[in-house]
């Protein structure tokens, strides 16, 4: 065992009785202070066997590495068993070079973890990781079901069918009657037209009629056949996700045991429009009400119930696990990077992204397109200076600040629009101008004009 630096000898031990873990596909390696690293296999009666000899040992905390999904079932076996697990990042241990093998990394976490140089992970409730299981599997199908979209659109093009060039979205409703009726042996582009939406008839007919004459193929129509059936069933996927999701959150909130509470969260009304990919969950704003108890995350800009939604799968309802937002906006990736070392600054070190923070990140994209918001303003004019990179993130870390003012100290958010974000930039602006004339010895005067 390679002993520790000189350093260990003069910092004081913050934790007794500790173990770490290094976790593999095939085997896990234990290190208990004073005692020779053991190996345990990664069946569950191992897994058993691993827990019952540090219990053996006196233990009372363990720390072990994120590694892949390895770790989920060994911790909550561990931590049902009293001790008090750490799940830690592996870039935490990894920063002392020449030690890569399994027995010097369990050795190491181990030490690590007794002088308290680890951070510990965010790990989330049993009922907040059934559903963020649920929402993680749905944006897989969600996302597998675009690239078959992208292959019934091809498919159509190769047949020189151009639906895409005069219909928005093929798989919209118009869209996917008209693929249906050809998949089933109609040609006639009056009678494809005639499945359109009465809108897409009255206004684009002549179109859509020459976009539907195309060149029919047995190779094209095999492809579009299958696309389009690979669709319908994540279609099918997506909805059995939308049916746990619900599940889960009557489960959460009592929804068949307490009338009271279904009375609850029917009554929320008046919520904000989801555009894309709304999950078929009944009153799900209500829902999510009831979990923060009453504090609406839908009030700041940009966030819907299904991105809020999507914010409670990854980080729970209990924000104060981040003690404070900067805390927060750090774990999401989202904090200003620090990576200097004298003049010279480490552009190369590209910091961890959650799937919070990139949430965060798409919502602060919509939002500088938008033309009403102050946020959105924020963002372009961010945008105009240092780029779309900067200015996405500076956005995103300003909206999730203010999600965690909400749900940790309850302070609302009035979205007062541009002008009056645009007043105080202009006031500022007014004081800087006021002061740099102070220092330079000229006095600011309002300019007049004469008729």
């Amino acid at each position: 065992m390679r002993l520790p630096t000189k350093e260990f000898y003069f910092m004081k031990k913050l934790r007794v009785n500790t173990a770490g873990i290094d976790i593999g596909s095939k085997k896990i390696f234990l290190a208990v202070e004073g005692e020779p690293v053991r190996s345990f296999e990664t069946f569950t009666e191992d897994f058993r066997h691993a827990r019952d000899y540090l219990l053996s040992k006196g233990i009372e905390t363990v720390a072990m590495e994120a590694t892949g999904v390895y770790w989920v079932i060994l911790y909550e076996m561990l931590e049902e068993s009293g001790l008090d697990v750490w799940l830690v990042d592996g870039r935490q241990t990894k920063q002392v070079p020449g030690r890569k093998t399994d027995v010097k990394d369990c050795q190491w976490i181990q030490q690590l973890h007794s002088y308290g140089l680890l951070n510990r992970c965010f790990v989330p409730d049993e009922q907040v990781k059934e559903i963020r299981a649920y929402q993680r599997m749905r944006e897989d199908h969600i996302r597998t079901a675009a690239m078959h979209v992208n292959h019934m659109q091809k498919a159509l093009t190769e047949m020189n069918i151009r639906i895409k060039e005069v219909i928005s979205q093929i798989h919209g409703a118009s869209g996917i009657a008209i693929i249906k009726a050809i998949l089933e042996g109609e040609r006639n582009p009056e009678k494809l037209l005639s499945l359109c939406h009465k809108s897409i008839i009255e206004k684009k007919a002549h179109l859509v009629l020459k976009a539907l004459e195309g060149h029919y193929t047995e190779a094209g129509l095999f492809a579009l056949g299958q696309a389009y059936q690979a669709y319908l069933f994540y279609q099918q996927q997506i909805s059995a996700c939308d049916k746990k999701i619900q599940e889960a959150m009557e489960q959460a909130n009592n929804y068949h045991q307490d009338k009271g509470i279904r009375d609850d969260i029917e009554s929320a009304q008046g919520r904000k429009p989801v555009r894309h990919n709304k999950p078929q969950v009944d009153h799900l704003g209500g829902h999510l009400l009831k979990i923060f108890t009453g504090k609406d995350a839908t009030n700041l800009p940009g966030i819907t119930d299904y991105t809020w939604l999507q914010l409670y799968a990854e980080t729970g309802s209990n924000l104060l696990k981040w003690c404070t937002e900067k805390h927060f906006t750090s774990w999401l990736g989202l904090s200003p990077g620090q990576h200097e070392s004298g003049k010279k600054k480490n552009t190369r070190n590209k910091k961890y992204r959650p799937k919070a923070g990139q949430i965060f990140r798409q919502i602060a994209q919509s939002l500088i397109e938008s033309k009403k918001i102050a946020l959105g303003a924020f963002g372009r004019k961010l945008k105009a200076k240092r780029g779309a990179g900067i200015a996405v993130k500076a956005t995103a870390r300003k909206l999730a600040v203010l999600y965690w003012r909400l749900m940790v100290k309850g302070l609302d958010y009035t979205e007062k629009g541009i002008k009056d974000y645009e007043q105080k930039v202009n006031l500022q602006k007014e004081r800087w101008l006021s002061k740099a004339a102070k220092e330079m010895g000229y006095q600011l005067v309002a300019n007049q004009y004469v008729e």
